[in-house]
């Protein structure tokens, strides 16, 4: 093909948003090029940062061994072992205690906005929700620490424990109280319930009214119709709206430095104190970063729980999935 051959046409370019080549049965529309060149660039970037965390973890997990990096109870700079069974523990009992308490909330909060709420209602309080999306993680870390903090340890973990001889998982081990996986996951509920609520509404919404019309001709009550119809149909969204929640919730950091006690154990109630994967990170990356194999150990932190995430992930798509 020689240069000549091929001749562009400026004017299709400009009046039609198209680029034509003259002699040659090719047409390339701009807004099509320019979206794709926006799906390429977000892939390789997302591409470019799982494998710059993988290949700077690839060291440890060598040296290590996957599993004996996971399951490993120790981790010690000085004799180069570093295992994070605790740190996995930690993080997933407080993602799980976050979710038991922002869930149902959060629902129960969508149901109300979507299915009961007049529009003056949710005109006012759908911003005031979506308004906690914007308050920094260390705000609520510092409010955690100032205010909830003196009520876990005067009143509320005082009563828990009061209790722990019918319910063992309110006994309080931590020397200090105050501080521990309940805190910080109440912290962290209220951080996520607003990503929760505004998509479980959306996907509520989402449903045709004519379904509803359809369930309350039949004699079906307004819960029952939720129940039966809204619910099963817009389950989908509801899912991924939980997912996003724990994903924040499991990479959350500031706040639980702040508030989840950082003790290498594994929690034996959830009024005692942990360690999540995310504090590790930000409490040593800033003495470690330049040495190799340290460096290579946090990165693996970051790693797994790059993997949980995806298997969480996975999992919820599949049970989304399910008829």
């Amino acid at each position: 093909m020689n240069n000549e051959d091929i001749k562009l046409d400026l004017t299709e370019i400009f009046s039609h948003g198209s680029l034509k080549i003259k002699d040659k049965n090719i047409k390339l529309d701009i807004p099509e090029l320019l979206f794709l060149g926006s799906c390429l660039i977000t892939a390789f970037v997302t591409l470019f940062f799982v494998g710059f965390i993988f290949h700077t973890a690839m060291p440890v997990f060598q040296k290590e061994g996957l599993l004996n990096f996971i399951l490993g109870t120790e981790w010690s700079y000085e004799k180069g072992v570093y295992g994070i069974r605790f740190f996995i523990i930690g993080t997933i009992l407080m993602t799980l205690v976050t979710l038991i308490l922002a869930v149902p909330v959060s629902i129960f909060t969508a149901i109300f906005l979507s299915e009961f709420a007049s529009v003056k209602v949710v005109s006012v309080v759908r911003p005031l929700i979506e308004l906690l999306v914007g308050i920094p993680s260390v705000v609520y870390g510092i409010f955690g620490l100032k205010v909830l903090e003196d009520i876990f340890q005067n009143y509320l973990d005082p009563f828990l424990n009061s209790i722990s001889s019918l319910l063992p998982f309110f006994q309080d081990f931590s020397p200090e109280r105050g501080t521990g996986v309940l805190l910080a996951s109440t912290v962290l509920a209220v951080m996520i319930l607003p990503t929760i609520t505004s998509l479980t509404e959306d996907a509520m919404r989402s449903v045709p009214f004519e379904y509803r019309e359809a369930s309350f001709s039949l004699g079906a009550t307004k819960w029952e119709t939720i129940r039966k119809v809204v619910l099963p149909i817009s389950r989908g969204g509801v899912l991924s709206a939980i997912i996003l929640g724990t994903m924040r919730a499991m990479g959350e950091t500031m706040a639980i430095v702040m508030l989840l006690g950082n003790t290498a154990h594994v929690p034996r109630s959830v009024l005692d104190t942990g360690y999540a994967m995310t504090s590790k990170i930000l409490n040593e990356i800033t003495y470690y970063v330049s040495m190799d194999e340290p460096r290579s150990a946090l990165f693996g932190i970051a790693a797994v729980l790059f993997a949980i995430e995806i298997v969480f992930v996975g999992l919820a798509r599949v049970a989304g999935g399910r008829k």
